[in-house]
């Protein structure tokens, strides 16, 4: 059922019943039974927005207001930067070489890259944009070919947010430190317009002396409350529009969410479940039980914002409870999906 997506949060969330949304009120509350009883002593939180209302939320040991980093999950908001930058007129294409923007990734000798043998290779002069933001791209790996193995990594993605805010003149090689980065398009073209505050922690792994980190390092993570998550997740739930503006280019945003072309040709099948910046349930592969239409931003300690169009609902966890994705499929997923009666 395809429900009205017309309303949007002001400063502060609406909230609706959990009948009133098409839930059963009985299946709802257990499910948050299950989770304080599967939780112990973990901290949640937890949001379901349906319509661009509350329709729960659920928070354990957490305040509402402390801001969570999203680690990967940043990176879905990596892709839609990378959209504004594209429909902005800043960068050609998304099939355009990584160096035709960021030719210094390609300086990285020998023995300062991250590690042993983890170097730029000149297989790597023909990485494109859509390869990095689909975990494709090979960068900085020996024997992968750019777009033909799907290896989830944190450099490739650095040097792609890297090369996006370069072309706004917010990141300079020569002054990594203190350049802004993604912060001021973050701020500028996402936040601003749908009412959330984030904040940025740029952090590096500990690198050997030698590793030109100011070249690949300098991670973006992007830190945010779980109800500016969720308001990330209705953004994406009308595919890029918030009210009467459109802040992310529908097209990019419906190919986004769908398993990447590079997937389908040299993935098995049980890695058609990603596509660009997003993890994706178009094969059914990601969550087996749920909706084909299910998309998600994920990372580390337990961050997930998952969208289902067809079911006009967004889930934000920011942490959950779970070890792992099937874990979480079969756990909170299952009961909030068989509580919808819509």
């Amino acid at each position: 059922m395809v429900h009205d997506a017309a309303t949007y949060p002001g400063k502060d969330w609406e909230h609706i019943s959990s009948a009133e949304a098409g839930f059963d009120p009985e299946k709802l509350d257990q499910a948050r039974e299950w989770l304080d009883d599967e939780a112990g002593d973990t901290a949640y939180r937890v949001v379901i927005v349906r319509g661009g209302r509350i329709v729960a939320e659920w928070n354990r040991g957490l305040d509402r207001y402390q801001r969570l980093s999203m680690y990967s999950a940043s990176k879905s908001v990596f892709s839609s930067v990378l959209g504004i930058a594209i429909d902005e007129g800043r960068i050609s294409s998304a099939d355009a070489r990584l160096t035709d923007y960021y030719p210094e990734a390609m300086d990285v000798p020998e023995g300062e890259g991250p590690k042993n043998g983890r170097y730029a290779f000149d297989k790597d002069r023909a990485i494109t944009l859509r390869q990095l933001i689909s975990n494709t791209s090979g960068y900085m790996k020996p024997g992968e070919e750019p777009g033909r193995v799907f290896h989830y990594q944190t450099y490739g993605m650095n040097v792609l947010v890297h090369a996006i805010s370069k072309t706004y003149g917010n990141y300079d090689i020569g002054d990594a430190e203190n350049s802004p980065d993604l912060r001021p398009l973050l701020d500028q073209r996402i936040g601003g317009p749908i009412g959330a505050s984030f904040t940025i922690s740029r952090e590096n792994f500990d690198l050997h002396a030698g590793a030109r980190i100011h070249i690949f390092g300098y991670a973006n993570w992007i830190n945010a409350t779980a109800l500016d998550m969720a308001r990330l997740g209705w953004l994406w739930r009308n595919w890029g529009r918030w009210e009467d503006k459109r802040v992310i280019p529908e097209a990019w945003l419906r190919e986004a969410v769908k398993t990447a072309p590079t997937l389908l040709a040299n993935s098995p099948k049980e890695e058609w479940k990603y596509g660009l910046g997003f993890w994706t349930n178009d094969h059914g592969e990601h969550f087996p039980s749920l909706p084909r239409d299910v998309y998600a931003a994920q990372g580390a300690q337990r961050q997930q914002i998952l969208v289902c169009p067809s079911r006009d609902l967004v889930l934000v966890q920011s942490p959950g409870v779970y070890d792992s994705n099937p874990d979480n499929e079969t756990g909170l997923l299952k009961r909030v999906f068989e509580a919808d009666r819509s």
